[in-house]
């Protein structure tokens, strides 16, 4: 069973381009550290400070493996950091979804 993370940012709606660089950087640092990205999403229309990103697991073992991986990626940290630094996201809440599949 796939186990989907689905990460919800508040950001600073007056800083979304530097959000729109974070989440361009993990584009290439997520598969490099064994996620599937499904990808991230900014506001568009309408509300103007809230973000997505989900990313797939084969399981919540391989998610913790991935998260290891990630905290020693020096890419990862310096996105990380970047982030800190530049206080462009104000919270963050993580969900870990499994797809609805059609009964037997």
């Amino acid at each position: 069973m796939t186990i989907t993370a689905f990460i919800r940012y508040r950001i600073d709606p007056f800083q979304r381009a530097a959000f729109e660089r974070y989440a361009q950087a993990w584009l290439r640092i997520i598969p490099a550290c064994g996620g599937d990205l499904v990808g991230y999403w900014l506001p568009y229309e309408g509300t103007n400070d809230v973000a997505f990103g989900l990313i797939s697991f084969p399981s919540l073992a391989a998610y913790e493996a991935y998260r290891n991986r990630l905290r020693t990626d020096p890419d990862g940290v310096a996105n990380f950091q970047m982030a800190q630094d530049q206080r462009f996201i104000l919270s963050e809440e993580r969900s870990f979804l499994r797809q609805v599949e059609a009964a037997a």
